[in-house]
């Protein structure tokens, strides 16, 4: 197994990702019985670090003593790279971006040299990710998306190369009529790019997270005055879908951000808890109990985690875990056949 450039990823729980015994059979002083994994997630900015932290934390706390599971957290450029960390088995968990997660079962995308991800399962959808464009107060004119044009020539951030928020861009932007090509494109993550539109270097950016995400909180935080969200109504989402229904529309509340005092009509899209095909079933049904027995403790470190919701489960991409299945069917889940592993 390839080890990960440890200058790059932040590795949480204190399981290297090389001490993956479930996959690679390896040596270790660990317990025979003992199973270490690696959950990738994105920058630490967004939402998914810290929900990745939340979940890895859970598996450490009940499953680790009594069960042999442990489950590390660990940063990456986000949902496009993670899929790669998968496929070369450097880590074993990812959350995963809806779209990227579609492109990543069907070949397409950013997935079309490499074709679909036969590898990749489901687990479950965690929350959903409330696309939040932040432009300069100077570049708004009508106060919804289509006002991006008004930044042609301007910075602005394409999120971290690899990132699940670049390829979100190069979807969204032309079902939307943007040529992003026109504007002058940086690559950073959420934490820089909030900081630089603090200090007035780039004049718009994207933070596709759950809410509150604190990149968004520091940058209102700090120069509300001068930065605006951009809002989506039912035809912006209608034009931005293109072929497909993965957005819909939804509500950052007011009061969610400093200084933001109403409501914002923003795109939603789904996230997902995705696991290597090659994890055991009895490891994966594990992990699957206890996070849906253990909501309140996930509820508590990140407010995202609240829309983890049971009823949901029977959907995503991916074929479900076998793992993940008989968990649900237990609980009287009825599961569509297409989502059924083969």
């Amino acid at each position: 197994m390839k080890r990960f450039s440890m200058r790059r990823r932040t590795l949480v729980g204190g399981a290297a990702a090389a001490t993956v015994l479930a996959t690679t059979g390896g040596a270790s002083a660990q317990p025979a019985a003992a199973r270490s994994f690696v959950l990738t997630t994105a920058t630490t900015g967004g939402t998914y670090y810290p929900v990745g932290v939340a979940l890895a934390t859970l598996v450490k706390v009940k499953l680790q003593a009594s069960k042999g599971i442990d489950v590390s957290a660990i940063s990456s450029a986000g949902s496009t790279e993670n899929v790669k960390l998968m496929r070369e088995n450097q880590a074993q968990f990812a959350i995963l971006q809806g779209l990227v997660a579609q492109f990543a079962a069907t070949g397409e995308g950013p997935f079309k040299d490499v074709g679909p991800q036969k590898n990749i399962r489901g687990i479950t959808p965690l929350w959903y990710n409330y696309s939040q464009f932040v432009v300069d107060s100077s570049a708004v004119k009508t106060g919804r998306i289509g006002d991006l044009v008004n930044l042609y020539g301007k910075k602005y951030s394409m999120g971290a190369r690899g990132s699940g928020l670049e390829t979100m861009h190069l979807w969204l932007f032309p079902n939307l009529g943007i040529d992003y090509t026109k504007m002058d494109l940086v690559y950073q993550g959420y934490g820089p790019s909030s900081e630089s539109l603090q200090n007035g270097t780039i004049q718009g950016t994207n933070f596709e997270a759950g809410l509150p995400t604190g990149a968004v909180t520091q940058a209102f935080a700090r120069a509300a005055n001068r930065l605006k969200f951009l809002e989506f109504n039912g035809e912006d989402i209608k034009k931005a879908n293109g072929t497909t229904d993965l957005l819909s529309l939804a509500k950052i509340p007011a009061n969610t951000y400093p200084n933001q005092t109403a409501d914002v009509s923003t795109a939603v899209l789904p996230n997902f808890l995705a696991v290597n095909a090659s994890v055991p079933e009895a490891d994966v049904y594990e992990i699957t109990k206890t996070i849906f027995e253990n909501l309140p403790f996930l509820n508590n470190i990140h407010g995202a985690t609240k829309e983890i919701d049971l009823k949901r489960v029977a959907t995503g991409p991916f074929p479900l875990h076998p793992g993940a299945v008989k968990y649900y069917r237990e609980k009287g889940i009825e599961i569509p056949q297409r989502l059924l592993p083969t």
